[in-house]
């Protein structure tokens, strides 16, 4: 009789590996490329660094202290280095698929940190005024991105972004100007950007008009009307209509005297208190409410919806006028939050802008506040990078922003899908 050994048990048979579909591995290969190049962009900017310290500035106005110096060729070297990494080990599967998301977030620190050592080598970069003037810009882009949220979430696309920001910050602008109150104002901004907002829900719900073509009819109407009215009436009584009061900073004690970080965030306007509050808030309506949950449910399948008594029709009213409350807020902040007057199309495109952050950010509210600050970093750094006179045409700094969300949204988002209900006006049967 035999004895067993432990030699005579089969051993287990290996894990079959996934097999990746030809689609993705397309995806892969065009996104890894796209990430590659941008890193060997960042290893070559630490060959031309110039030797010596880059110098950064963390305390806004302080040129003698809280200075940080570090040697700018070989901290551009490292980054470089960790850059190519990250696109190799994204290029090559070599990571899960649930944490490209991060590689591309390492590549995207990298390459910023590799390029501001190359711009700021032997000079002083303003670290604390580009982060301050990255939660400037941003601001109305994620109200605008969070208004894109509650509509394309509900199956209505929302063009009309833009118009909604010329509408909100005219009657901001106006009405501070008037009553020297700037509850007043963002109430008024508030108000505005819903009704802009009833117009795109009754054409669009109601009269089962193309919302494509809508918004860019109400971004023209928007433009026309408050263009109208400054030509009009506000221009030639300035002093009486266009002289509204700018929001001043509410420092929050103790958390505005954390160290870089408190300044820039917690020494802010009440509209950017608003807009930390407003991403919380959509992302908890949208996530943990039964509302949000209908707002979802019509946006993805209306007639399944209604199938269970969810008034589809009714509820994409309800997402689209709250929707307006946040993009007028967004208006508010170009003449009230910053600027200090009116002028006709003074939004330049942003509402634009806040749509493509609304597609990086697919279609989340965090994702879209995320895809926003880095628009507005773009945008700021190209005001920066001339301050300290990079030897970059200023022209193509100018183009930098929108360059960087071409490059963002067709190439390092990937595929995305929009909710399936997405711009589908719905029939009762």
């Amino acid at each position: 009789m035999s004895e067993t050994t432990p030699d005579a048990v089969p051993a287990a048979a290996p894990k079959p590996q996934a097999i990746e579909a030809p689609a993705d591995r397309t995806r892969r290969l065009r996104v890894g490329g796209v990430m590659l190049v941008f890193a060997l962009i960042g290893l070559g900017l630490a060959v031309f660094t110039k030797g010596g310290k880059a110098t950064f500035q963390l305390v806004s106005g302080d040129l003698q202290h809280n200075l940080l110096g570090i040697p700018a060729q070989f901290a551009a070297l490292v980054l470089g280095i960790l850059g190519v990494i990250a696109a190799g080990a994204y290029l090559l599967r070599r990571v899960p698929q649930s944490y490209s998301g991060y590689l591309a977030a390492l590549l995207g620190i990298c390459f910023i940190g590799a390029f501001l050592c190359w711009a700021a080598a032997g000079k002083t970069f303003p670290l604390a005024n580009q982060f301050q003037g990255t939660l400037n810009f941003a601001t109305p882009l994620i109200l605008g991105a969070l208004a894109g949220v509650m509509c394309e979430r509900a199956g209505v696309i929302n063009i009309a972004i833009e118009g909604q920001f010329l509408v909100g910050a005219f009657t901001a602008a106006l009405v501070s100007s008037t009553t020297n109150s700037s509850a007043a104002a963002l109430i008024a901004a508030a108000a505005s950007g819903v009704v802009m907002a009833w117009l795109l829900a009754v054409f669009s719900i109601k009269y089962l008009v193309n919302q494509v073509v809508l918004g860019v009819v109400l971004v023209v109407f928007a433009t026309g009307i408050t263009g109208f009215l400054f030509d009009q009436f506000m221009q030639p009584q300035a002093e009486k209509l266009n002289t509204p009061a700018v929001l001043s900073a509410v420092k929050i004690p103790g958390l505005a005297d954390i160290p870089f970080i408190g300044p820039i965030l917690f020494n802010q306007t009440i509209l950017v208190y608003l807009t930390y509050l407003a991403v919380a808030v959509v992302t908890f309506v949208l996530f943990q409410t039964r509302w949000g949950l209908r707002i979802r449910a019509v946006g993805e399948h209306p007639k399944a919806a209604d199938t269970v008594g969810i008034k589809v029709k009714r509820i994409r009213y309800s997402a689209v006028l709250a929707a307006g409350v946040l993009a007028g807020l967004g208006g508010a902040f170009f003449t009230v939050g910053y600027a200090g007057s009116f002028s006709k199309e003074m939004t330049a495109g942003n509402g634009f802008i806040a749509l493509a952050a609304l597609i990086m950010g697919r279609w989340h509210p965090i994702g879209a506040m995320v895809a926003a600050l880095f628009f507005g970093f773009a945008t700021q750094l190209q005001s920066q990078l001339q301050i300290i006179q990079t030897p970059i045409p200023g022209e193509l700094l100018l183009m930098a922003p929108y360059l960087a969300t071409i490059i963002a949204v067709a190439g390092l988002v990937g595929r995305v899908r929009a909710p399936k209900a997405d711009g589908e006006p719905y029939v009762t049967e």
